[in-house]
Order: C-alpha cells, then structure tokens, then sequence
C-alpha cells in the first residue's frame, strides 16, 4: 500500500502528517457536516457529477452554502492533482468532506463552508466483484429513524459505527440494517440487493435508506441488462432467506456479493453479470470526467 503524504483542505495542499483544524472545528464539535466517498480509476473519478449532485441536495437539507465553484470539473481537478501529488497511478478511494466554518455552539454563525478531500490506495484499479462471499447477519440494537436526514451522509455516522462494531463483534463482513419500523433498509456501508424469481429487488428510499450513487447506477445497468427491478418495495428476513443471491453495493467496491446469511448460502451469478456490466460503464464514464477535466 502506498504512502499518503499529501491531503487537501481548501485547494491548499497539506503534508499529511500536519494539524490541520482547531477544536472550534464543526465537524468536530458537533458532526456538522457532510462527505462522499468514491473510487478513484487512475487519477480520475467515474461517476463524480453524481456526487457532487447528491452533496448539494443534502447541503440544502442542512443549510450549508456551497459556492458555485464547487462543481465536479472543480473537484476532479483537485482530486486528480491529489492522487498525483500522493503518487497514487491505480485504484484509490477518495473522500470529500465539506462541513460548516467554524464558529457558534449548536447555533453556527455562518452557513458558509470549508472542504477537505484525503485519499487512500486500493488493490485493485478497476471495480471488480469480491472472490470470497462475505457473511451477514441482521443487526437489531438500533433502528435507523425516517425523516430528512436518513438521505444524506451526515459526518455524524454513529449509528453506522454502532452497526459495524457489532458485525465485527459476531465475526461478520457486514450487517443489516433495519428502520424504525423493523423494515430491512441497507447494510453498514451499501445499499441492498436481493435476487430473487428472476427479479432484482431493493429497498425504497422511503424506507430510510441512503439514495446511494451505485444503487441507482446498478438499477438501470440491470435494466439494460433485461432484468426485472423492483425498486419501491419492502423486502423481509423470510425474502432474504428464500433469495437467490444477496449483493451489497457502494461507490468504492462496486458489487459485493454475500455467501452467507445464517446457515442460506447463495450463488452469484447475477453478481458476475452485473459487475462485469459495471466495469464497462465506469471505463465508458471515466472517459466522460477526463473530457469535463480538460474543458
């Protein structure tokens, strides 16, 4: 793995291993912010309008001001000067945070903002499906309310630390997650697939789970693919159970496949499918960010 020598906060470059924020720092003091995570291929972000698209929703719901420099072809070039700067050629996940200046107790004196990308390097340059299957179990101590902020990637994640303390606690790879009223929503770090009489089914966001950039891009290669997606729907433990195959998805790994939920082993051949359909479009939307990178 490579060594991160490099962060950037505000377009300033910074050497890693120097203080970066003050106490005051809002993010710190009260989670008052946002991120994105994503998959750097080569020194370029597959998908990045995308999130910068989703970073603006949420930072209405949260009143943050994001100036209108903040675009993906402004972003790209900092995540691509950062990846360079770090010497990071192949696969990288990378996070962009933007969070509240500092300033004010729970009442901010400013809704202005500040931003600070960090990157780390990967094994793999491309999306590619996991060899191993991973094993799963339901997680029941907390249940994820429904309202405005379920949609958004709050830096204040507690309850998805809570969820994977407790997966690594009963030897797991991840976790399901439930809403206020029992229903299944997503995993600690994806969105949730099930496979089941030939049709592809997920969660409905209004359900409480994160609209997920990967969700939305697996939905309509399914569909190009000619499967049959249900995306507005409930799905329970006893769907989960008489599934075909169970898939978790997120903007780094692409598609995870799970072997395991309790003693139900599943099969992932749609997983091969739709991972293989995946990988060509992020090299087709990869092209697509180098030309708004050059614009």
């Amino acid at each position: 793995m490579g060594k991160i020598s490099f962060v950037c906060l505000n377009g300033e470059f910074i050497p890693s291993d120097k203080p970066l924020f003050f106490g005051s720092n809002r993010a710190f003091r009260y989670g008052d912010g946002l991120f994105e995570t994503m998959r750097a291929v080569g020194t370029t972000v597959p998908f990045l309008s995308q999130h910068i698209e989703r970073l603006r929703k949420s930072s209405s719901v949260i009143q943050l001001e994001l100036p209108e420099t903040y675009s993906a072809p402004y972003f790209q070039k900092q995540i691509s000067r950062l990846l360079n700067a770090n010497k990071f050629f192949t696969g990288a996940k990378v996070r962009l945070s933007i969070f509240r200046k500092d300033g004010g107790n729970y009442q901010p004196l400013s809704n202005k903002t500040d931003y600070y990308i960090d990157c780390s390097p990967l094994e793999t340059q491309n999306f590619s499906l996991n060899s191993k299957g991973l094993k799963v179990d339901i997680f029941t101590d907390w249940k994820k309310p429904i309202n405005e902020l379920s949609g958004i990637k709050s830096a204040n994640s507690l309850f998805y630390v809570k969820a994977a303390i407790f997966a690594r606690s009963q030897n797991l790879d991840d976790c399901i997650l439930l809403n206020e009223h029992d229903k299944i929503i997503e995993a600690s770090s994806s969105n949730l697939f099930i496979f089941l009489n030939n049709n592809l089914i997920t969660p409905s966001l209004s359900e409480g789970c994160l609209p997920g950039i990967m969700r939305k891009i697996i939905i309509n290669l399914a569909l190009k693919e000619k499967i049959t997606v249900y995306d507005n729907v409930c799905i329970t433990e006893n769907e989960i159970l008489n599934a075909d195959e169970v898939l978790l998805t997120n903007a780094v790994h692409g598609i995870k496949w799970v072997v395991a939920f309790r003693n139900r082993r599943y099969f992932c051949k749609t997983a091969k499918r739709l991972s293989a359909a995946l990988e060509a479009f992020a090299t087709c939307n990869q092209k697509s960010e180098i030309c708004n990178l050059k614009l």
